[in-house]
């Protein structure tokens, strides 16, 4: 079809990927919508977001409201006069005015094949509950929580080893064809699309701080799985002689253990080996405070003593 004239909505680097594929596409950008420049790190200097750097590069001009609910907001996304608005993880809700803007309507990309995982953390859920498949959605957006009609899907599997970082990767390369393939034939694939079956539909919460510490008392594999899914962001952690200790990779071991959960069964450079509630699990990857992420080799050069077996990892750390 001929070019479209649309405008591009996120924020992360997934978002800043599918811009760039766009933005070698024929279809016409005329603006980009990110979210207000934040201070972030330890220095808490500004930063711009992954989006706002791609749009600089390609001197498009970048809106950054705080909220699209401002009248005035809603003029000027409508002065646009667009075709179509892709939203990438933008991270702000997309009111029934600017929903309305566009000629065939907004687009989202989601990282899952809906209607499993609406909402906002579905890379991370699918890993956390096991999921063997994840992938990409084109929808189009109404007013409810990922519930818009489907227009294409890219599906993947999800390893046993998979982390959400290594997700994230594979879905930001997913993404960027299937939505250019929906843009280049938009007036026949919308009038194709499917509505979602809300009765599969399982909803993506967005990820706690609190949910990353570890309680030795669940089962192995269910341990074992949210670390894979809290990788890299939170980050799941536990305590071991006052020391927070991160974990950033698990697996379930075969070997049976009597002791309390959170105690160090084993530990050498196969792994350090964990009792929990039903079994044992096997740490792979952790890492201390001021430190960085080693294996269970590295890890013991130097700081074998505090994971001598019977060692236990705890709820609390210092008060």
């Amino acid at each position: 079809m001929s070019a479209l004239r649309l405008a591009f909505a996120g924020t992360p680097d997934f978002a800043a990927q599918h811009l760039r594929a766009v933005l070698r596409s024929h279809h016409e950008t005329v603006a980009i919508l990110t979210q207000p420049d934040r201070r972030a790190g330890r220095g808490k200097k500004i930063a711009v977001s992954a989006v706002k750097e791609v749009a600089l590069e390609a001197a498009l001009p970048v809106l950054q409201p705080p909220s699209l609910r401002d009248e005035s907001v809603v003029e000027q996304i409508s002065a646009l006069n667009l075709d179509v608005l892709i939203v990438v993880a933008y991270g702000l809700i997309l009111p029934s005015t600017v929903l309305a803007i566009p000629r065939y309507g907004c687009l989202n990309v989601h990282g899952s094949v809906l209607p499993r995982w609406r909402g906002a953390a579905p890379i991370q859920r699918a890993i956390e509950a096991g999921d063997g498949q994840s992938g990409v959605t084109i929808m189009r957006m109404d007013e409810g929580l990922d519930t818009g009609p489907i227009l294409e899907v890219a599906a993947c599997e999800i390893g046993p080893r998979m982390t959400s970082g290594d997700l994230y990767l594979r879905l930001a390369d997913l993404g960027p064809p299937v939505l250019l393939n929906v843009l280049d034939s938009l007036p026949e694939v919308l009038a194709s699309a499917e509505a979602q079956d809300d009765s599969k539909a399982t909803l993506a919460a967005k990820i706690s701080k609190s949910e990353a510490l570890i309680d030795w008392a669940e089962p192995a594999n269910v341990l074992a799985r949210r670390i894979r899914a809290f990788n890299p962001n939170p980050g799941c952690y536990s305590f071991l002689a006052g020391e927070r200790v991160k974990f950033w990779q698990a697996q379930r071991s075969a070997d049976r253990s009597g002791a309390a959960p959170g105690t160090i069964i084993r530990a050498d450079g196969n792994g350090i080996f964990i009792a929990c509630s039903d079994g044992v699990l096997v740490l792979d990857e952790l890492q201390l405070p001021g430190g960085r992420a080693m294996s269970p080799a590295q890890l013991l050069q130097g700081n074998s003593e505090l994971f001598t077996p019977g060692n236990r990892f705890e709820l609390d750390g210092p008060s």
